[in-house]
């Protein structure tokens, strides 16, 4: 098996963000009159944001949908002091460069948040293109998002590795033919990753970093 490039997804994968995440949709549910469960909106990090809010809250007219995630936004900028990358993200990133891998961040975030999260992550000099949602009309699950990435990355689905945290991640990876990984500091389970679709998790990106080159020789480590 040869790689030559690695998408990965960054909230909760490179960048323990999710639960910023999980408080903005919170407090934003909250000022809209309709309160809902932080394990429930947990549970829904990482999809398309349509497709979230109407798992979350049901049907709403676009006037709710958008005030909604102009809340949601305003609270997660206001906390973006707290974003911090996972450790050894960076240095996961840089030893696949090293290596002639071409590392795409393949994420449907907005560009203000896609430029929050890569500061914080800080390894800009490994990272060979990046995506985020003017990129696709519908995120994860849908597969898009991974194949603006492998354009990015110039290759092809069965030389490409997909990262990510969520069920979402690894169903839009199976969806575009892309092997994926998953690591576990999103905080899904590693039943529910394999059950989706990954072919191995791992713990966080020091786990997958300890065991990279069992990874890029395709042997199973989960």
């Amino acid at each position: 098996m040869t790689i030559s490039a690695v998408l990965f997804d960054v909230d909760g994968t490179l960048v323990d963000s999710n639960f910023l995440h999980v408080d903005a949709w919170s407090r934003a549910f909250a000022e809209m009159g309709t309160p809902v469960d932080s394990w429930r909106i947990h549970r829904a990090i990482g999809q398309d944001s349509a497709r979230l809010l109407e798992q979350l809250v049901g049907e709403r007219d676009e006037d709710w949908i958008g005030r909604a995630k102009d809340l949601h936004s305003r609270y997660y900028v206001e906390q973006a002091g707290r974003l911090r990358a996972f450790d050894r993200a960076a240095d996961l990133l840089r030893e696949l460069s090293s290596r002639g891998i071409r590392v795409v961040l393949a994420t449907s975030a907005p560009e203000d948040e896609l430029e929050l999260l890569m500061k914080a992550l800080d390894a800009d000099d490994a990272i060979h293109a990046t995506t985020n949602a003017d990129d696709v009309e519908t995120a994860k699950p849908e597969p898009g998002i991974i194949e603006v990435a492998l354009q990015r990355a110039q290759s092809d689905p069965s030389d490409a590795l997909f990262v990510g945290d969520s069920v979402w991640d690894m169903m839009a990876a199976a969806r575009a033919h892309v092997r994926s990984a998953g690591v576990l500091s999103g905080g899904v389970g590693p039943s529910e990753l394999l059950e989706a679709g990954a072919v191995s998790v791992f713990d966080d990106p020091a786990d997958l970093l300890d065991r990279i080159d069992g990874v890029l020789s395709g042997r199973r480590s989960a």
